[in-house]
């Protein structure tokens, strides 16, 4: 498994790099009206390229149907190759943040275009630090509203909720208009917090990670949870650990 995860990449590249050079071979062969299979090491380009993206054998049912297949592997190639190089990126500029560490320090605006300092709130708060893919979609649309109806709760525990996505101040005052959200949304437009807490990505990092982090009055991480799928379990799971550091006191 550990020698999957780490060549991930190169396998998925090796996959579906098979099936894209059988139909570029039979694609090229076509276009250029030969049986040689020299013609896949020769460079030329032009043709290819016309063959693809234009129509130059428009009474040909097989030419059409094998540029569609050429064009779906291609397209779903340069789709994996981008996300690699996002992965390889985001990975390289993320720090290593688990529980026990202490909590990245950062400035972002909120909704309402004013700058919040972490500074501000640590040692006066346990903190519930969420990050979130976008507003107003459907499963971020529950997590939030689920803390809303969960305000009065979390601030019998003392703690203060604070949502994080890539999303404008505009963006975010729109959507906590809209569901009447009670508490702080920030935003963080380039993900540079993001990366500060080394939140992973979902689908080879194309869709941004669901994580929540309990933070106590000292700043440190009590506990984390990652789930894209399951957005209100976020609150029952804070909730819990928190309800947990209270009784402890």
């Amino acid at each position: 498994m550990d020698f999957i995860i780490k060549n991930i990449w190169f396998i998925l590249f090796v996959v579906w790099g098979l099936p894209l050079g059988y139909y570029r071979s039979r694609f090229r062969k076509m276009v250029y009206q030969t049986d040689s299979w020299v013609i896949n090491i020769k460079l030329v380009f032009w043709k290819e390229l016309k063959g693809l993206f234009g129509n130059i054998y428009p009474e040909n049912l097989k030419y059409k149907k094998l540029r569609n297949f050429y064009l779906f592997y291609l397209a779903i190639y340069l789709v994996l190759f981008i996300a690699y190089l996002n992965f390889d990126t985001n990975f390289e500029k993320m720090e290593k943040i688990d529980i026990g560490s202490k909590v990245p320090k950062f400035e972002l605006e909120d909704q309402h275009g004013q700058l919040f300092s972490i500074d501000s709130v640590l040692g006066k708060k346990n903190l519930v630090i969420y990050f979130y893919p976008k507003d107003d979609s459907p499963g971020c649309t529950k997590e939030a509203c689920s803390f809303r109806d969960q305000f009065e709760v979390f601030a019998d525990v003392d703690a203060m909720i604070i949502g994080i996505s890539a999303q404008s101040v505009e963006s975010h005052l729109a959507f906590a208009e809209k569901h009447r959200l009670n508490y702080t949304l920030l935003s963080d437009p380039g993900n540079t917090v993001r990366k500060l807490f080394g939140v992973p990505g979902n689908f080879f990092g194309l869709i941004p990670g669901r994580v929540t982090y309990v933070i106590n009055k000292e700043g440190k991480i009590k506990y984390m949870f990652n789930s894209q799928i399951q957005a209100e379990k976020h609150v029952d799971e804070a909730l819990r650990i928190l309800q947990e550091m209270n009784t402890k006191l």
